[in-house]
């Protein structure tokens, strides 16, 4: 039984989706949740679904690519409930689908700039706040299993998260002295708005399909176990790991 009574954590991109299935799965096993997103509207109907579950939440308006948002919302998000025990570096973008060989510097920059550049300023902002707090803490990178297989045509996403894995691995081994542990999550197929144009193709959907041994995409409720696995402040031997979550996706 995972318990998180008392803590607090934070969910970027975690008004939909996977991110969402991982506040859920946080506010089950007892935890306050804080939604950062760029939709006002869509941050509400987040929290109201979370608070329907009995759990605390709120959410902030957030452009993680923003160094000056990330820092003011951090410190907005810690005085939500008065603590910070970690945070789902969790928004992202898909790529532009430019072909490599026409994809521009702007558009290469343009999801870097959200893939990598927003979970390094969302993890340094809050991994400040857990080293001064002095208590420990978990803080998580969403990847992907593109980080694995190889993005063909999806050049910029693909670097992005792999990058992330990297990241991952440094902060676990330099954060491990303050007892905050480091972990990515690597998703595979899920039926999310991020993927959308994926799931709705039928040659697409039917292609990856048969290559996951489960046969089906995954729904974004499935991370709700996983997200209080990878919060449980119990887990204090856990770090720097990639937690593949994609119906065998990458080992078929």
């Amino acid at each position: 039984m995972i318990d998180l009574s008392g803590k607090t954590f934070i969910v970027t991109g975690g008004n939909g989706g996977i991110g969402l299935g991982m506040a859920e799965g946080i506010v089950a096993a007892g935890g306050s949740v804080v939604i950062w997103g760029r939709n006002d509207k869509k941050n509400q109907v987040a929290v109201d679904q979370l608070t329907a579950l009995g759990g605390q939440a709120t959410a902030h308006v957030c452009d993680v690519a923003d160094e000056a948002q990330v820092i003011e919302t951090m410190a907005r998000s810690v005085d939500d409930f008065g603590r910070l025990d970690g945070l789902f570096a969790n928004a992202g973008r898909g790529g532009t689908g430019t072909p490599f060989l026409e994809l521009s510097l702007e558009e290469w920059r343009s999801v870097m700039a959200v893939n990598l550049d927003g979970v390094f300023l969302t993890l340094r902002e809050a991994a400040k706040y857990l080293v001064a707090q002095g208590e420990g803490g978990s803080l998580v990178a969403v990847s992907s299993t593109s980080a694995i297989h190889g993005a063909a045509g999806n050049e910029a996403y693909g670097t992005a998260k792999t990058a992330l894995n990297g990241l991952v691995r440094a902060l676990a081994v330099g954060l491990a002295r303050y007892q905050i542990r480091v972990n990515s999550l690597l998703p595979g197929w899920t039926i999310t708005d991020l993927a959308s144009d994926g799931y709705e193709s039928d040659v697409f959907r039917e292609a990856t399909t048969k290559r996951t041994p489960v046969r089906r995409w995954a729904e974004p409720s499935e991370f709700r176990q996983v997200g209080a696995f990878l919060a449980d402040p119990s887990q204090t031997y856990h770090t720097g790991q990639e937690i593949c979550v994609d119906g065998g996706y990458t080992v078929f």
